[in-house]
Order: C-alpha cells, then structure tokens, then sequence
C-alpha cells in the first residue's frame, strides 16, 4: 500500500478503522494495527475500545448512524484508508423455528451492514486511489452449519461482496479480500461445554481452535505492502476445518 516514507523512517501511520472492535477477534484486529503504528478507530454499541483507538459509537444497521461514524474518524484521522468489517451477530436455531426477524436482524447486520462500511470507505479511497477492504467471514461461510443458515447465509454473501467490490475497485490500487476464521477462542465459544469444545476440537486437524491475534496476523498481513497484489482472495484460518472450499 501507498504510504509516504524517507529513507530510514517508518511508513506513515494510517487510517484504520475496525468494526465491533471492543471485545473478540475485532479487539485483537485493532490492537494489531495499533501497535503498528497506525491510527485506529474501532465501532461499538456500548464502549469499551482499547486503548489508543478512537472509540466510536455506531449502529451498522443505521445507515445515518454509519456515515456519522466516518465523519468523526475522518475528523480525527483523515480518509479510512483500512477497513476491517468484524462487526456481526448471531441468532441461531433450527430453520423451522427460525422467525422472520431471526433471519433479518442477522441479514441487516452482517451482510448489509457490512455493504454500508464497504460503500462509504470506498468513496474515500477511490479518491485516494488507495486503500485495504477486508471483511470477516465464517469457515461456517463455506461449509454451512445446522441451526445457522441464517448467519452462514451472510457470511458466504460477503464473498460474492469482496469479489464483486475487487473488481470494481482494482484499477484505482484498492484490495478487497476475506479473511475466513474457523473456531476461535472468544467469549462467544467460552459458552460452550468441555465435551463441545472437544468434539469440535477432532474436527481441526490442527486440533485447537485459533487465538483471537493469529485471525489478526492474517488481517494485517493483508493490509501490508507485502499483500499488494492479494485481491478476491478467501484466506481461511481455520487450522484446516474447512480445507478444499
């Protein structure tokens, strides 16, 4: 990526922003990027930020909510020349118990929430005639998973999202690419039994789930020089669960 440098001096910091960056894989994406270096703003419904990043409330859902995000991170940091979008939910059950509003909420934030980020950092960028588009996915994305069809329904949307923006972003020098985690150790698999966890466990070949910063390795690594050429691209860190999709 572009950045202004003198010889022996550090890239210029960037712009970074990361969505639902207070807990989990998007905390560890954003205190990667900070201990770059880099400017970064996280989005969160209720706080709770890292320290040394801009802490911005925000509702993905709403899209007056999102574009007023981006006009306080542009304030304070200049263009988003990173984005991250991390933020999403779950509402898991059984497709014949799945209501309308099980499947909507969960479509509204993770696909079309994800597709407001995407469009508003890109009119930034086009300007720029640079930037980093990365969006979280789900290995769930790729294999699907009984009782999420709604969740893994908008995580397999954002490939055909980042592929369609790589397209129509690449001859202005920006990537767009997903970043596909397999089980992770969050708060959302904290829940889980002991006899869960090693049920899931035989099903990694590695056969152990991920740490929150090795999901954040790949993410930065995308937003590095060295992945300047890396676009459309589906990288799974999944400790090999969902090898041949």
């Amino acid at each position: 990526m572009d950045v202004t440098e003198t010889p022996g001096s550090s890239p210029a910091p960037r712009s970074v922003l990361v969505t639902g960056g207070n807990r989990g894989i998007g905390r560890a994406i954003a205190e990667a990027f900070i201990e770059l270096g880099d400017k970064v703003a996280v989005t969160t419904r209720n706080g709770g930020a890292p320290d040394g990043a801009l802490d911005v409330r925000c509702d993905i859902t709403d899209p007056a909510a999102v574009e007023a995000a981006f006009a306080q991170v542009e304030e304070a940091h200049g263009p988003v020349e990173v984005l991250v979008a991390n933020a999403g939910i779950t509402k898991d059950t059984l497709v014949l118990r799945m209501s309308e509003d099980d499947w909507s909420s969960v479509i509204d934030t993770n696909l079309t929430g994800t597709f407001r980020l995407a469009k508003r950092a890109a009119k930034g960028m086009l300007r720029q005639r640079r930037g980093r588009i990365i969006l979280i996915s789900s290995v769930v994305g790729l294999l699907g998973s009984a009782g999420q069809v709604n969740y893994a329904a908008s995580k397999s949307g954002l490939i055909g999202l980042a592929r369609s923006l790589a397209r129509e972003l690449g001859s202005r020098s920006i990537t767009t690419n997903v970043v596909a985690p397999g089980f992770v150790e969050t708060d959302m698999t904290d829940v889980l039994t002991d006899d869960q966890k090693a049920a899931i466990r035989t099903q990694v070949p590695l056969g152990r789930y991920a740490s929150p910063a090795e999901i954040a390795s790949a993410v930065t690594w995308l937003a590095s020089d060295g992945a300047a050429y890396v676009t459309g691209a589906v990288i799974p860190v999944d400790g090999g669960l969902g090898m041949g999709h």
